[in-house]
């Protein structure tokens, strides 16, 4: 047989009642023996604390030990408690069901004014500017009918129809979207006229203007550099010294070596203006282009430098002498082809842009500016640099 938690508690509490109710009679007894005795109390004051606990735990122990019958009684009526509390939740539902039903009947006849069982896009829109007393965009509406349009067919059917509430929540949405998407347009477009008025600033400290005369004119010294240095290559052309053209070339030649690292400071002058956006494009153009010729002339030279060697015999065998003279003619005279067609196009206005290899890479450091070379922030991006970037985004794709 199996006894509950209670019942067991029952049973100890009235097992130490008893013991106490023992132990209070030993003690009386004792205290008759020694002729202690008590005055007589009354009948309806001998009930003792012990007996009240006694009395107590017998009436626990009683309880816990009922029939499990009762027991079972009181679960099947909690059972039916929560069987009750469920169908008053389902009726309930099912009258929200049936109110909600009633009112979109309520709101679907009042938009379909037709009575035909669709809602149109114009019944609707007529409908909402009539509850809601204010104009409504067709573009709102439309979105509206295409929000709610589960079927697709550019109706409302009653199954589709929603509250006014939901109609109401809807456009208040929208209106706040437009709101939203026009704020952001306005500063997208303040800032677009900021980055405009940037870059028009910076186009406008950039020469890149037509020539003037003048530009024209001091685009053409430049050249200069690259042909004081290649004077050395003409050794055998320059004999005539009563060529006055090769007088005035042998004056410049000779204040040009006077100057203490005049080819060190050409260079670096040169460089500096090519660098400066407020000299005209065709005069940095030519200055970058001196540099890249002068250049150039460092190949011939170790070349010229090592053919003299050999015609001498430093090598133990002798070129012919003529072959040194031929290959410093010909670096001579296309180097002053060069210059000639450089020249000519300059004082008419072009950029000599035709050298092969050395035009192409003066034109990759001048490159022309306009305004598809600035980011969205107003900066400036070089080609080349936009073009490695471009480059590095395909590999990562």
């Amino acid at each position: 047989m199996k006894f509950s938690a209670s019942s067991i508690l029952a049973f100890v509490a009235l097992s130490a009642a008893t013991q106490q109710s023992d132990a209070f009679s030993m003690q009386s007894h004792s205290r008759t023996s020694f002729g202690l005795r008590k005055a007589p109390q009354p009948t309806a004051m001998r009930s003792s604390p012990m007996m009240i606990i006694s009395n107590t735990a017998n009436t626990a122990l009683k309880a816990a030990l009922e029939p499990a019958s009762e027991q079972e009684t009181e679960v099947q009526r909690l059972k039916a408690m929560a069987a009750k509390l469920r169908a008053d939740v389902v009726e309930l539902e099912s009258q929200q069901v049936s109110v909600r039903t009633k009112i979109t009947e309520k709101i679907f006849q009042e938009f379909d004014a037709n009575n035909d069982g669709d809602v149109t896009l114009d019944e609707l829109k007529a409908a909402l500017e009539r509850t809601f007393k204010m104009e409504i965009a067709d573009e709102r509406v439309e979105i509206l009918m295409k929000d709610f349009d589960k079927s697709g067919d550019g109706k409302l059917q009653i199954d589709e129809m929603v509250s006014v509430e939901q109609f109401r929540n809807r456009l208040e949405y929208l209106a706040q979207d437009e709101k939203r998407e026009k704020s952001e347009a306005t500063r997208s477009a303040a800032k677009s006229a900021e980055v405009s008025e940037l870059i028009e600033s910076q186009l406008a400290l950039i020469n890149d203007s037509p020539p003037s005369s003048t530009d024209k004119a001091i685009s053409v010294l430049p050249y200069l550099f690259p042909l004081m240095d290649g004077l050395m290559f003409g050794q055998y052309l320059l004999k005539d010294t009563n060529n006055p053209v090769l007088g005035i070339v042998a004056a410049i030649y000779v204040l040009y070596r006077s100057i203490p690292f005049s080819g060190v400071l050409a260079f670096f002058g040169l460089s500096a203006g090519s660098n400066n956006p407020s000299i005209n494009r065709l005069v940095r153009y030519n200055m970058q282009q001196a540099i890249y010729l002068d250049f150039a002339l460092f190949i011939p030279g170790i070349v010229g430098a090592i053919t003299a060697a050999a015609a001498s015999g430093l090598f133990g065998y002798q070129l012919p002498p003529g072959i040194a003279e031929i290959s410093s003619d010909a670096v001579f005279l296309t180097l002053l082809a060069t210059l000639a067609y450089s020249t000519v196009s300059s004082l008419l206005g072009v950029e000599p842009d035709k050298i092969p290899l050395i035009s192409d890479a003066v034109n990759k450091r001048v490159p022309s500016i306009d305004i598809s070379m600035f980011d969205s922030e107003g900066r400036f991006v070089p080609p080349q640099l936009e073009k490695k970037e471009d480059d590095d985004n395909e590999k990562k794709d």
